[in-house]
């Protein structure tokens, strides 16, 4: 370990010579090359966004032109929203970094915690520091999620929240993100100044430990703060899911169905859990026609049916007395009534039409067990372990390279900190800019491997005779999602953690055929 660590510091002993200024000025046009590439590569997007008006051949079957048009126009509008979000952050940072917010910050924190007599807490001077932060960061990113959600979204009719759910919404995750990471800096920070040669090693464990605990933690308490996660009913569905399982010994402890159609009218699904207890959650926009209120709505037909039945009773005999004036009547009833019926026909038509519209979103029952597999897939491959591994591999790695480098005094007199070198203010400077590069090629790395193992996951569908299945509800999931099926080659290489639809699609019947 120490061989490691001497052998880093030597690596990394050019950064002395440097002068801070000039330091601090690389680091930040880092930071403004990879934007402006980023901006490049969506530049591209956005042209292969107007190159392309037709439907693809292999979604003929599934996918008009107005629907095309659809998916254009929101593909656009989400690009347009992302890259002006994107600037407006760098040059936010960019001007906050150069009036010197961090250390200003930093005194502030000191200052109010001076106030209460609690003068050099290092520690607690970090927590009001990463308080005002956070405060910060969620009060100017309101204006930003609000747009994204009640008009971007809403425009394209997948907002389902209202004002009241987004407000609770927002102030929940910064709740829980404030417990969160102040009680896991706090003791990161104290491990750093109590861990003597080796910290570096205690601080990795630290996080990896945290991580499995969060892991853990997150979607048994935590999610159902946000949502609404109820056990799939019994039906077919189920049934299925479970012999599956079952087929492939996987650990199937529970099916859960998560209420997104309160948030949004986006579907997915997916599993979690430790060793022999896997538990798979979807999204009930996933199943076509699944609600959660179902057997609420159930119980209500029920009622009204009785009342139905009492108001028909009445009616009869009031019917009886009104025959002899229907009869008179005849004849003008007769005329009023197709008209009537003419106009209710028109008006049943248009609800029959919306009615559809909605209810041929999602899944069947068969489409719904084929995307469960291709998620079997990744646990049958052990692809979440690989992952796991790699991420606690690189995190040993940059904590490595942080403790070769936290004690460089140039590093914090580029950003402002000449009397003081705070451990957090070395975390936040170390992680985020001067590892930057290195995380732009990792980052990238993973989205590679990423888009192997999908193809490789549905391959294992394929292989269990799910290939059919899973082509449609690959190709209903994008309808619903009204995703965009081109894209710029270079683009997606860079973006995407998934190969595109059209990819899939071909892979699929390739790997049917052989």
């Amino acid at each position: 370990m120490v061989f490691l660590i001497s052998t880093l510091e030597q690596y990394f002993s050019f950064l002395d010579k440097i002068e801070p200024n000039i330091l601090f000025y690389g680091l930040l046009s880092f930071t403004w090359i990879v934007s402006i590439w980023e901006h490049y590569l969506s530049y591209r997007q956005y042209c292969n966004y107007k190159r392309h008006q037709t439907v693809p051949d292999e979604l003929a079957d599934v996918m008009t032109s107005e629907e095309l048009d659809k998916a254009r126009s929101y593909a656009i509008d989400k690009m347009r929203y992302n890259e002006i979000h994107s600037l407006f952050n760098e040059i936010e940072t960019t001007i906050l970094l150069l009036i010197g917010i961090l250390p200003s910050l930093w005194s502030t924190s000191g200052k109010i915690l001076s106030k209460y007599d609690y003068n050099n807490y290092e520690i607690l001077q970090s927590i009001v520091f990463l308080i005002i932060i956070m405060v910060y960061s969620t009060i100017t990113g309101i204006p930003w999620s609000y747009y994204y959600h009640f008009v971007l979204e809403e425009k394209h009719g997948f907002n389902k929240q209202t004002i009241g759910f987004f407000i609770k919404d927002t102030i929940k995750k910064l709740l829980v993100t404030l417990v969160l990471m102040l009680l896991m800096f706090s003791l990161l920070i104290k491990i750093i100044q109590i861990g003597g040669d080796y910290f570096f090693v205690y601080a990795w464990l630290f996080i990896t430990i945290m991580s499995l605990i969060i892991a853990f933690i997150y979607p048994n308490y935590i999610a159902p703060l946000f949502d609404r996660y109820d056990p799939l009913r019994e039906g077919e569905l189920r049934s299925s899911i479970e012999r599956l399982a079952e087929q492939i010994k996987f650990p199937l402890a529970k099916i859960y169905v998560v209420e997104g159609s309160v948030r949004s009218a986006h579907s997915n699904a997916y599993f979690y859990g430790f060793f022999k207890a896997k538990r798979i959650v979807l999204y009930d926009t996933l199943i076509k026609g699944y609600s959660l209120h179902k057997e609420n709505k159930d119980n209500l037909i029920d009622k009204d049916n009785q009342l139905d039945e009492t108001k028909q009773k009445e009616n009869e005999e009031e019917n009886t007395l009104n025959e002899t004036k229907q009869t008179e009547n005849e004849e003008n009833t007769l005329i009023h009534r197709k008209t009537n019926n003419d106009t209710s026909d028109k008006v049943n038509e248009e609800q029959q039409t919306t009615i559809k519209k909605k209810t041929d979103k999602g899944c069947e029952s068969d489409e719904v067990l084929a995307v469960l597999c291709h998620e079997f897939g990744h646990w049958s491959l052990s692809h979440n372990l690989i992952n796991l591994s790699i991420s606690f591999i690189n995190l040993f790695l940059v904590f490595s390279i942080f403790a070769a480098l936290f004690k460089r005094t140039v590093l914090y007199e580029a950003f402002g900190f000449s009397a003081t070198h705070p451990i957090l203010i070395g975390l936040l400077i170390i992680f985020q800019f001067v590892l930057s590069p290195y995380f732009e090629v990792f980052s990238f790395a993973l989205t590679a491997l990423s888009r192997r193992f999908e193809f490789q996951a549905d391959h294992f569908a394929v292989k269990l005779g799910h290939g059919d299945q899973l082509g449609r509800a690959l190709k209903k999931l994008e309808l619903d999602n009204m995703t965009y099926p081109f894209s710029d080659k270079l683009y997606a290489t860079y973006h995407y953690s998934h190969p595109t639809l059209l990819e899939r699609l071909k892979a699929v019947k390739s790997m049917k055929q052989d």
